[in-house]
């Protein structure tokens, strides 16, 4: 688990193949969801690809910041991680649990309530990454020739 904290590209980067046979293995399947009385309707296959165009961005930035000897944020990476993986995990299995009674219409939007806060946090949870960027940029490690033993 180190490895993935400490690495945090080891994660991102093997997700995206997941994310795209998923999202094309769903076939015709559509993502619809009502804000203030407008309905947003989202092709699986259109989500999977944003997905993994996302997490090829975050998984690239992260492995450019090790390879120039960039020193990331351990509670960054942990928080970045777990709010990227654990809201969507969340989000996913919450959705599962809507029931196709029209007489269930309280419990389907108290649900719809609960997800749509799980993605939000999950979404401002992604301002975590640039932070994480900066930080690892701004502290790189020095290299051990460059010590003088004056």
């Amino acid at each position: 688990m180190n490895s993935i904290i400490d690495k945090p590209h080891l994660i991102f980067l093997p997700t995206i193949p997941i994310i795209l046979l998923i999202g094309f293995l769903s076939g015709d399947s559509i993502l619809d969801f009502n804000i203030a009385d407008t309905y947003y309707v989202i092709a699986s296959n259109d989500l999977s690809i944003f997905l993994a165009m996302l997490f090829a961005i975050m998984g690239l930035g992260y492995w450019i910041i090790k390879r120039v000897n960039g020193t990331l944020s351990v509670r960054l990476n942990w928080f970045h991680i777990g709010l990227t993986f654990g809201g969507t995990i969340i989000a996913l299995i919450l959705s599962q649990f809507y029931r196709e009674n029209i007489m269930e219409f309280e419990f389907n939007n108290g649900l719809t309530m609960i997800i749509s806060l799980v993605i939000l946090i999950t979404i401002l949870g992604q301002i975590i990454f640039p932070i994480n960027i900066i930080y690892g940029i701004l502290n790189k490690k020095k290299p051990l020739n460059s010590i003088d033993n004056n």
